[in-house]
């Protein structure tokens, strides 16, 4: 699996609408409005704020990445959609029957995959793929049943892995058996990768480092999540290679494990993550 903690300097695919919660200050219709920091809280969709982030882009530097990588897959989180106290929109009464709507849904068939963990229900799709690449979701069965139901409407495909929130491990697993993927590029935000990393499922962390300083406490990272247990060791890693074009440098390392190369269901073949993200 190629996993890429995203949150940075990254080109959303899709155009997904949620209602995003108020917050801090007040703009002059008496709603409160979004801090203009570039924090953990703001969304990478908001132009201003996607604005900010690319003035320390590279144009041109390593575009070939995911091509090369040639992932059936690429997943990411629904914090790359909506800011994280977002509340889930109010969503239809289910029409499905009950059973049937708590079954995996998989309504079509592709060659590549764009497949979000959205168990709290929060991102309103507005488009849901191509003739080459297709929207799936995959909820738990804390995800409200509404949402499900308009996925179906949507005709989007979701995976059931998980009781109060979308488990990792089950969800490869079951991408690998029903989509046939073998390998998934994981473009996503600091939380999901914190998630995979410490599950022992990235084998490759792939890191474009892009000129530009950011810094605070607020400011997202490559690996987000609750703090490092105590008694729990940092995750090791091995270089691989070091690639520089213009003024960004890409690098990859090898995720190091007790049992080897980290894999699907410790079966199969490895699982690779990617990562691409600006350093602050």
């Amino acid at each position: 699996m190629h996993a890429g903690p995203g949150g940075c300097g990254w080109a959303p695919l899709w155009s997904p609408h949620a209602r995003r919660p108020p917050r801090g200050g007040a703009d002059d219709d008496g709603q409160r409005r979004r801090p203009d920091h570039l924090g953990r809280e703001q969304s990478l969709l908001d132009p201003p704020v996607r604005a900010r982030w690319e003035t320390i882009t590279v144009p041109g530097a390593f575009e070939t990445r995911h091509a090369q990588i040639d992932a059936q897959v690429i997943l990411e989180g629904s914090g790359s959609f909506v800011v994280p106290d977002a509340v889930a929109p109010r969503w239809p009464e289910p029409t499905t029957d009950h059973e049937l709507l708590w079954e995996d849904h998989l309504p079509d068939v592709a060659t590549r995959w764009f497949v979000v963990a959205d168990g709290r229900g929060r991102v309103d799709w507005s488009f849901t793929g191509d003739s080459d690449l297709k929207l799936h979701v995959l909820v738990c069965r804390g995800t409200p049943a509404g949402y499900l139901q308009r996925l179906r409407d949507l005709g989007v495909g979701y995976f059931v892995v998980g009781d109060e929130r979308v488990e990792p491990r089950a969800a490869l697993a079951r991408i690998r058996r029903r989509l046939g993927a073998t390998r998934v590029i994981a473009d996503s935000g600091g939380t999901l990768n914190a998630s995979l990393l410490r599950e022992g499922l990235v084998d490759i962390l792939d890191i474009v480092t892009l000129p530009g300083l950011v810094g605070g406490a607020g400011t997202p990272t490559m690996m987000d999540g609750p703090p490092l247990p105590a008694g729990v060791l940092p995750r090791r890693l091995d270089l691989i290679d070091v690639q520089v074009e213009g003024a960004a440098v890409r690098t990859r390392y090898r995720v190091r494990t007790t049992d080897g190369p980290a894999r699907s269901m410790r079966t199969g073949s490895p699982l690779k993550a990617r990562g691409s993200v600006p350093h602050a």
